[in-house]
């Protein structure tokens, strides 16, 4: 159906007056009437379609502007579970039942963009105060656990039977230092068998 035909049916659907409606766009009484049945102008100016996309609540589309892009969101956008635990950025909280109960969206392209893998990505709530100000209590954290090659960076370790989020520095040999970004807190020394590194922290959001 083209644009003039859909404008047709339209107005005479709702009942409108072509007149009415020209002058409602600023133009004189006959401009759709020879926008219809004579097909002059060609197209409708910009302006003119949008107003009448919205008189008639269509997409401007449907009265021959551009197709709107749509998102599907299997294609452009991922869902990333929230698990219901906690990485406690303090002296240690046992982890909890790692279950999903929510998620964030993230844009495929963003997350392409970043090398990041949506398999590969779940997203924590941090608890505690030995990492502000980079990160703070109620932050949601989301973890990159790839398994590959260590850098230094933060990471959500379990030591001890405690989930903790730190800064983890290798120091040789094995051996590896946990930093919190708190000063009140010392770094804690540990031995590549005493952690288990679950996975990178890549990504933070919280309240201001």
């Amino acid at each position: 159906m083209s644009a003039r035909e859909k404008l047709a049916d339209l107005v005479r659907e709702g009942g409108n007056s072509l007149a009415g409606l020209s002058r409602m766009l600023g133009r004189n009484p006959t401009y759709l009437q020879q926008y219809i049945t004579k097909g002059s102008p060609r197209k409708l100016e910009e302006d003119d379609r949008r107003k009448l996309a919205e008189f008639f609540g269509v997409p401007e589309s449907e009265l021959g502007g551009p197709e709107e892009k749509s998102y599907d969101t299997n294609r452009d956008w991922v869902e990333v579970q929230r698990l219901s635990v906690d990485a406690s950025a303090g002296p240690g909280a046992a982890p909890g039942a790692e279950r999903g109960f929510d998620a964030f969206r993230f844009s495929r392209k963003w997350l392409r963009e970043h090398g990041l893998d949506p398999a590969n990505l779940s997203a924590i709530r941090v608890v505690g105060d030995s990492m502000v100000p980079l990160l703070r209590e109620g932050d949601d954290l989301l973890v990159d656990c790839r398994p590959g090659g260590f850098r230094d960076g933060v990471y959500v370790v379990r030591f001890d039977g405690n989930l903790l989020v730190k800064r983890v520095a290798s120091q040789g040999k094995g051996q590896f230092s946990l930093l919190s970004q708190n000063l009140a807190y010392p770094p804690i020394s540990v031995s590549a068998d005493e952690i288990d590194i679950i996975g990178r922290v890549v990504w933070k959001s919280g309240r201001l």
